[in-house]
Order: structure tokens, then C-alpha cells, then sequence
């Protein structure tokens, strides 16, 4: 079975609603050959403004103590948090997996929250079991 997870550099699909005028824009600036699609339109247009707002980001990436882009949580690692006594506050801006091979107990035992803006995968048992810690 092909493994449907999202690596660090792989996209995630999103429905956006576009105004017929907008839409009629970026068709004829992509039959100008300014872009190749409306996808790739789209993909410009977000990394400029996510440029342009670069700073802000990194400043609340800092403020509210964010790991920004991928944050992978192994079985192993879990293990070592639970060995020291600890519990993790997960707060991603990207991308927070955690791996099938993690259990309930030990992902119960070792994560305190979790917080993502962007995208968590974790098994269905696991999303269910910390659902109340996810927020």
C-alpha cells in the first residue's frame, strides 16, 4: 500500500473561491505566459505575500515558542521523553507527524498538547485518544 503521508517539499491540496473577474485575470496573465497555469499562479502569489510578511512570521514563530516547518516524533524519541519523565508541548508551523509505531499509551504519556498551524498526521487512534490535547 503507497504510503500517503506529506514529506518536508511535498504540497497539500486547497479549494480557494475566486471572483469570475479575478479568475478571468489569471487566466489571461497565464495565456500572456507570465505563468504557466493558475496553479502556478497561485503558488507565486502566496510565497510573495508569505515573503513579504517574512519578518512578522519569524517574530511570532519566536513569540510563541514555534518549531517552524517539519517536527517528527518516532517511537524512540517518545520513548526517551517518557524515560526522562517529561511530557512535550508540540506547537508546529507546518507539519507535526507522528509515527504509525507510536502507541496510545506511549503517545498519552509523553504529549502534554499539541498545537498546529498547518498539518498533524498521526494514526486515527492517536488523533482520538489526545483529541481534547490537540488544539
Amino acid at each position: 500500500m503507497k504510503d500517503m503521508r506529506l514529506k518536508a517539499g511535498e504540497t497539500e491540496k486547497i479549494t480557494i473561491n475566486l471572483g469570475v473577474v479575478d479568475l478571468g485575470q489569471i487566466d489571461l496573465l497565464v495565456q500572456e505566459g507570465f505563468y504557466s497555469n493558475r496553479t502556478d499562479f497561485m503558488r507565486t502569489a502566496v510565497r510573495n505575500l508569505l515573503s513579504s510578511h517574512g519578518e512578522v512570521v519569524k517574530q511570532a514563530v519566536a513569540r510563541h515558542t514555534l518549531t517552524l516547518g517539519l517536527q517528527h516524533f518516532t517511537r524512540q524519541a517518545l520513548e526517551a521523553v517518557r524515560a526522562r519523565g517529561e511530557q512535550l508541548q508540540i506547537q508546529v508551523v507546518g507539519l507535526a507527524s507522528i509515527d504509525d509505531d507510536v502507541s496510545v499509551e506511549l503517545a498519552l504519556a509523553t504529549i502534554e498538547s499539541i498545537y498546529v498551524l498547518g498539518v498533524l498526521q498521526a494514526s486515527p487512534a492517536i488523533r482520538a485518544a489526545l483529541a481534547e490535547r490537540i488544539h
